[in-house]
C-alpha cells in the first residue's frame, strides 16, 4: 500500500512536524512499507492460534506478606534536618493570611 502525500501531510500535521520534501519523500517510502508488512501479515492464517498478550508465560513473584519489626521513632527521626516533638518538622509551604 503506497501512501499518497495527501496522507503524509495529514499524518505529518496530526503529528506536529514540518517536514521538508525530502523528508516527505523518506517517510512516504518508509511509512508505506511499514503498511506492506502488515498487509503481508494479514494473509497469514490464524485461524486456531490463541491471542497472546506476551511472547512467553509472565508471572508475578511476590514476597510473602508479613509483618516484620519497623523503625522506632527515634531512628526515623536520626536523620531529620529537623524535628519537634517526635515529629518531622518542615518549612510552611501555605501562606496565612
Amino acid at each position: 500500500m503506497r501512501l499518497s502525500t495527501e496522507e503524509i501531510n495529514h499524518i505529518a500535521l496530526l503529528s506536529r512536524l514540518q517536514l521538508s520534501a525530502a523528508e516527505q519523500e523518506r517517510a512516504q517510502n518508509e511509512l508505506s512499507q511499514i503498511l506492506g508488512y502488515f498487509e503481508a501479515l494479514s494473509e497469514l492464517d490464524t485461524e486456531g492460534v490463541e491471542p497472546t498478550m506476551h511472547a512467553l508465560p509472565v508471572q508475578n513473584v511476590l514476597r510473602r506478606d508479613e509483618v516484620r519489626p519497623g523503625l522506632t521513632r527515634e531512628q526515623a527521626l536520626q536523620n531529620a534536618p529537623e524535628s519537634a516533638d517526635g515529629m518531622f518538622q518542615v518549612p510552611r509551604v501555605v501562606e496565612a493570611e
